[in-house]
C-alpha cells in the first residue's frame, strides 16, 4: 500500500483529504508543523507529500528546500492560498512538483494525486523489465521507462520534475528552448509567468549531473534564448 504525508495545521482540511486518499487504498501520516513535517519526510519512506505553504514552526517553503537540499526526491503537492502568487512561484522553486490552490475541489485533489503517483509506479517496477528506450550519452544514461539517470553507474536522485526537464532536453540535443517553452512543456500551461522556476530547476539538475557546474557538459545555456543539451556528446 502506498503512503502518503498530510502536513497541514487545518484539522478540517487534514480531515478531507484523508478521507479521500483512503479512498484510494493509501496509508495517509499527517503532521500538522513543518519541524515534525520535515522529520518525518526525511525518516520516513513515502510515495508522495501534501504539503501546506502557512506552517506553523517552518512555512512550507522551507519545508521543500531542506527536503531538496538533503536529497529526499519525494514527489511534493504544494497547497497555496488562491491569492497568494508569490506562494506559488516559490513553492515550485523550491523543489515542489505541482501545486493545488485552496480551496480546492476533491476531483481535482484525486486526479493531481493519482498523476504523481503514477510516477512513483514506475520507478518501483522490477528492474528485470525490459528497458527499451534509454539514452547514453557517456556516462550519463536516462532510462526512459524507469524514470531513472545513471552517472558512473551511481543512480542520481532527480525529482520528478528534474527528471522530466533533463528528458526533454536530452531527447532533442542541440535545440535551443525558450524558459516559457520549457515550462509549458514540463509543467504545463498553467504555470505561464513562472520562467524563474526553470532557472531554479536547471541549477539543481546541473548540481547533480554536472562534473564541474561552472563548466556544464550535458546542459547547456544558449545565451539570450534558453537551455540546450549539449549535441556534441557521443551518444550510444
Amino acid at each position: 500500500m502506498s503512503k502518503v504525508l498530510v502536513i497541514e495545521d487545518d484539522p478540517n482540511i487534514i480531515g478531507l483529504i484523508c478521507i479521500h486518499l483512503r479512498d484510494l487504498n493509501l496509508e495517509v501520516e499527517t503532521a500538522n508543523n513543518g519541524i515534525d513535517g520535515l522529520k518525518m519526510a526525511l525518516t520516513n519512506q513515502f510515495e508522495l507529500i501534501i504539503l501546506d505553504v502557512m506552517l506553523p514552526g517552518m512555512d512550507g517553503i522551507q519545508v521543500s528546500q531542506k527536503m531538496r537540499a538533503l536529497n529526499c526526491r519525494t514527489p511534493l503537492l504544494m497547497l497555496t492560498a488562491k491569492s497568494e502568487e508569490f506562494d506559488k512561484v516559490m513553492g515550485l522553486e523550491s523543489g515542489a512538483d505541482d501545486y493545488l490552490t485552496k480551496p480546492f475541489g476533491v476531483r481535482e485533489l484525486v486526479a493531481r494525486v493519482k498523476a504523481l503517483l503514477r510516477r512513483v509506479e514506475f520507478q518501483t517496477q522490477s528492474p528485470t523489465m525490459e528497458l527499451t528506450h534509454s539514452l547514453v550519452f557517456g556516462a550519463l544514461v536516462i532510462y526512459k521507462e524507469k524514470l531513472k539517470v545513471l552517472l558512473n553507474d551511481q543512480k542520481v536522485q532527480l525529482t520528478p520534475k528534474e527528471f522530466d526537464l533533463l528528458l526533454l532536453l536530452a531527447e532533442n540535443p542541440g535545440i535551443s528552448f525558450s524558459r516559457e517553452q520549457l515550462l509549458e512543456k514540463v509543467w504545463g500551461y498553467e504555470f505561464a509567468g513562472y520562467e524563474h522556476t526553470v532557472n531554479s530547476h536547471v541549477n539543481r539538475l546541473r548540481a547533480k549531473i554536472e562534473p564541474d557546474i561552472n563548466n556544464p557538459r550535458y546542459v547547456l545555456t544558449t545565451w539570450g534564448v534558453g537551455y540546450r543539451f549539449n549535441d556534441e556528446l557521443e551518444r550510444s
